[in-house]
């Protein structure tokens, strides 16, 4: 009894399912016996046979159905007694044609019949998958019809010593019928067990891995508060210093805090590939001017360590195509940074090439070649090997996590394409990237801007960057050209008879004292009326006593995060309902961004703050709320 409640709980259920898949392959086997026999049976006999046969095929579909739907999982109740009843009757019905044959056809008759039932009772004692419940009801009626053939055989005249033997040889089949259903339940129980046991790990790695990507992302949040303060003072420190010999301190202060960023951001990008939590965009942009806009970025660092940096093939390229142009220019900046490192003297060449494949898209394939050392075959065995640098004393020497590679050929792959490297010691070595791109639209479009990796890869290469202002959906935040002093000391005439402008007011919510601090000193020179919250309800409750113009907002805060704070303001309908919302986060992946743009921000700058990206997100939100402003006016006039 209690091997057959274990049948019932554990493979009763699959038994049903595996019955229920072939019952197909019992019609076509009905539907044979009943036109093999027809001669010997009769049409008429065989015909109404074959009917009966289907009906109670159907009539166990029906009865369990629920079964096969998974509603059901055990025989619990009258459906239990009623599903053995039918059971018996599918396996019965078939086993009776035996008596017919043996009646009609005689001994050659009883030989069909015994071959016939042989080969039903093993079919049934696989498709009771080990049940001791199943077997019992479609292996045993059979048997209990085999078990007349001595029977049959000694009414016949057969010899007592031949009826003996048939005799003992269906009790040998009998034993082998039991034998081979314990064998298929162990085997049953024993994968079921594996199949419990792959889910309850697959359920730990999942749980593992949600707690790490929990805790990169606290990580990623208090990290990036202290590097903002970091960036944020030595900033400030470089605009109010007078003594040249002081700027070279202040320099290493910037180096050092986007060297933190950089490794922050590979760290960052390497977790969430390792997760699958990466996605790759699909916009169109401009590639030609993409490839132009990074060589010609990296033209100051090269001409400063010496080194000619060139550009062939661009002809070949098309200019629209659709793709992530942010995740192919970190792959770019990459590779780029990653010769530059290696290269003493010489050139390093981008060499570019592209062709229109049978489906209309473009195959791209660019190499970035170097003069440097060149590397081993052993070396190039452990490249993309994540934290490996393939060379004692590297880190020391240039720096880096030796995740730079391995995210570039993962964000490669994630494209559909290929990232390789072939490499002779002594001559250099040659990356190549192929993808395939679709056609991007005809028309203009704006070159994307910077994004913050790019911006960390080649900061320290460049005296000043030059990133361009995204358009308008929400983007990491912009570093403008023009130095934001010059902004700060740029003065306005007024007339005698136009009054000032009244200053900026700006609301800062973040649950880091440190984070406010470092806004407030970066808008402090542009005559703002700063208010500070320290948390979401902080925020709505200054949002009711006093109108804002802008209000920078972090995204992760405790009891009432950025994205509920903004939905509840939007909601409230009081005096800032519409105001403008910057995020301010360290979530820059795709999702991240679409959620604060549902929750009603308008733009985001991201963690580590830098003065620029600040600012000119900043002037992005009041351009486009002025502009706005100008369009309700024309059309109430």
């Amino acid at each position: 009894m209690t091997q057959i409640a274990a049948d019932a709980q554990a493979i009763w259920a699959s038994a049903i399912r595996q019955r229920r898949k072939a019952m197909l392959q019992r019609l076509i086997m009905g539907a044979a016996t009943a036109l093999v026999f027809s001669p010997m049976l009769g049409w008429r006999f065989s015909a109404t046979w074959m009917a009966m046969y289907v009906l109670i095929q159907f009539l166990e579909a029906k009865v369990f159905a629920p079964v096969v739907a998974g509603r059901v999982q055990a025989p619990a109740g009258w459906r239990g007694v009623y599903g053995d009843l039918v059971l018996i009757l599918n396996a019965g019905f078939f086993g009776v044609i035996a008596i017919p044959l043996w009646i009609v056809g005689g001994p050659m008759g009883g030989i069909a019949s015994a071959v016939l039932l042989s080969a039903g009772m093993i079919n049934s004692v696989i498709m009771s998958a080990g049940s001791m419940r199943i077997f019992a009801c479609t292996v045993l009626p059979q048997l209990a019809i085999f078990a007349l053939t001595p029977l049959f055989m000694a009414q016949m005249g057969a010899p007592p010593h031949v009826v003996t033997a048939v005799a003992v040889g269906i009790l040998s089949y009998t034993v082998f019928c039991l034998n081979t259903r314990r064998t298929l339940f162990r085997a049953n129980r024993a994968e079921t067990a594996a199949r419990l046991e792959a889910d309850r790990k697959r359920k730990d790695i999942e749980t593992a891995m949600a707690s790490r990507s929990a805790f990169l992302a606290a990580v990623a949040h208090d990290l990036r508060t202290p590097i903002s303060a970091i960036l944020t003072g030595a900033e400030e420190l470089d605009r109010g210093v007078k003594s040249g010999a002081a700027r070279p301190q202040v320099a290493l202060i910037t180096d050092a805090g986007l060297m933190m960023k950089e490794l922050l951001d590979d760290l960052l990008d390497h977790a969430r590939l390792d997760a699958g939590r990466m996605s790759i965009e699909s916009r169109d942009f401009d590639l030609r001017n993409l490839l132009s806009q990074t060589a010609r970025l990296w033209a100051g660092p090269a001409r400063a360590k010496g080194l000619r940096l060139r550009l062939e093939g661009a002809r070949t390229l098309p200019q629209m195509v659709r793709g992530d142009a942010m995740r192919l220019r970190q792959v770019l900046n990459n590779l780029i940074s990653n010769a530059m490192k290696f290269t003493d003297d010489g050139a390093i060449t981008l060499r570019l090439n592209a062709w229109p494949d049978e489906d209309g898209a473009h195959v791209l394939l660019i190499d970035i070649e170097d003069t440097g050392a060149g590397m081993t075959p052993e070396q190039l065995g452990r490249l993309f090997t994540p934290f490996d640098q393939t060379t004692e004393g590297v880190a020391a020497r240039f720096g880096g996590s030796g995740l730079g590679l391995a995210i570039s050929r993962d964000l490669i792959e994630l494209m559909g394409g290929r990232l390789t490297v072939r490499s002779t010691p002594g001559q250099g070595s040659v990356f190549t990237l192929s993808v395939i791109l679709p056609r991007g639209a005809e028309g203009e479009a704006s070159p994307p801007g910077l994004t913050p990796e790019a911006r960390a890869t080649i900061t320290r290469a460049l005296s000043r960057p030059v990133i361009t202002a995204p358009r308008p959906e929400p983007k990491p935040a912009p570093e403008p050209a023009p130095a934001p002093e010059m902004a700060a000391t740029m003065e306005v005439e007024l007339s005698e008879d136009e009054p000032a402008e009244s200053p900026l007011r700006v609301l800062v919510v973040d649950d880091h004292a440190i984070n406010r601090r470092a806004i407030q000193l970066i808008l402090q020179s542009l005559d703002c009326e700063i208010a500070m919250a320290e948390d979401g309800l902080a925020a709505l409750e200054a949002c009711e006593r006093a109108q804002f113009d802008v209000v920078f907002m972090d995204v992760r805060m405790p009891e009432l995060d950025g994205r509920e704070t903004t939905r509840r303001l939007r909601a409230g309908g009081g005096l800032n309902a519409a105001v403008p919302v910057i995020a301010v986060t360290a979530d820059t992946a795709p999702e991240d961004i679409a959620a604060c743009t549902a929750a009603g921000m308008n733009y985001f700058v991201s963690k580590p703050l830098t003065p620029g990206s600040l600012l000119g997100a900043l002037s992005q939100v009041l351009e486009e709320a002025a502009a706005a402003a100008e369009a309700a006016e024309s059309a109430a006039a």
